[in-house]
């Protein structure tokens, strides 16, 4: 039976409630999918079904080997065509780090830093991200084509497709580079066998009288997509993952003592060597991921528990479409 719909309704000049999109969310209990017959069974009424014919991506065959359980899923209706999203999730049992590695997000590249369990410093580097200045490019077509046709761009079709296709071309861009930028650092945590340091953004706030430049920068700044990618990157990996506060670790001598700033970006530390403050905040996030594990007495507990089965969700990615309906039938 399906348990839940969403609707989305949207009214008319004359008042009148539109029916625009329908969806449908089964849980486990109210669809059986065969995975080898690419068929999907929905309940809908009692002792009464709707058998669909799925068409399969490829992509979706590495869950068909056992260890991923199919989950709640999304039925929607749109366009005249019905299309599924498949949820799936397996247990993960994470693995005991032999390293720590700070994590730290900017607007053009992404600093890493690795220390051992004793403190000391294994590796560091920086990983160029190009994304957001090449979304930021097609963001600033579109508007200035808008702007060109302030009043009627919305009834001009060929305007309408062009402002559209570079909105949807800036905005692949930024999620691709995301993809890129978390499956990087989530090969080098694997590689050293490292606990993931990410800073906790949740609070972050952004002012309103900033220069013009970050103004543009500010609003696709996927500083949270690029952490949703590599915590689940990593949970498929064993990786543990755990927030800490960033306040104040670009301004923290990771070595003791006082930083000796040349300007907004380089800094010099106490022993005469000058690097960027990205990799200085990377290096202090690690060294309060080793913190909080010395705090934990022996025992790892992050932002959850080594010794417990993690269960991590795949991104609902492209639906599948429906190609063959066939009439209700009984159970």
């Amino acid at each position: 039976m399906i348990r839940s719909r969403e609707f989305r309704v949207s009214r008319i000049h004359s008042g009148k409630p539109v029916l625009r999109k329908l969806t449908a969310r089964l849980d486990y209990e109210d669809y059986k999918l065969d995975l080898k017959g690419k068929m999907l069974r929905i309940a809908v009424l009692i002792g009464e079904w709707v058998e669909l014919k799925l068409q399969w991506y490829n992509y979706l065959n590495k869950y068909l080997d056992g260890s991923w359980k199919p989950k709640e899923i999304l039925v929607s209706y749109r366009d005249h065509e019905i299309w599924v999203y498949l949820t799936f999730e397996k247990e993960v049992a994470l693995r005991n780090p032999r390293a720590v590695m700070g994590v730290d997000i900017n607007f053009n590249n992404i600093s890493y830093t690795v220390i051992d369990l004793n403190g000391k410093l294994v590796s560091m580097s920086v990983i160029p991200f190009n994304g957001l200045k090449r979304a930021l490019h097609f963001k600033k077509l579109a508007e200035k084509l808008q702007d060109k046709y302030p009043k009627s761009w919305r009834y001009i079709k060929y305007v309408r497709e062009v402002r559209r296709r570079w909105y949807s071309r800036g905005r692949n861009i930024l999620i691709d580079s995301c993809h890129y930028v978390s499956k990087r650092i989530v090969e080098i945590a694997k590689e050293y066998g490292a606990l993931l340091v990410l800073e906790d953004l949740n609070c972050l706030k952004f002012r309103g009288n900033c220069c013009s430049r970050l103004n543009w920068e500010n609003p696709l700044w996927s500083y949270h997509r690029i952490q949703e990618y590599i915590k689940y990157k990593a949970l498929l990996s064993e990786i543990p993952v755990v927030h800490v506060s960033p306040k104040g670790t670009s301004k923290t001598s990771p070595i003791g003592g006082n930083l000796t700033f040349r300007n907004y970006r380089w800094t010099k530390l106490p022993s005469g060597v000058i690097t960027s403050r990205d990799v200085v905040a990377s290096w202090n996030l690690a060294l309060r991921g080793l913190k909080r594990m010395s705090l934990s007495s022996g025992k790892w507990r992050g932002d959850s528990l080594l010794n417990e089965a993690m269960k991590p969700q795949a991104k609902r990615g492209k639906p599948m479409q429906v190609s063959k309906i066939p009439i209700v039938t009984k159970r």
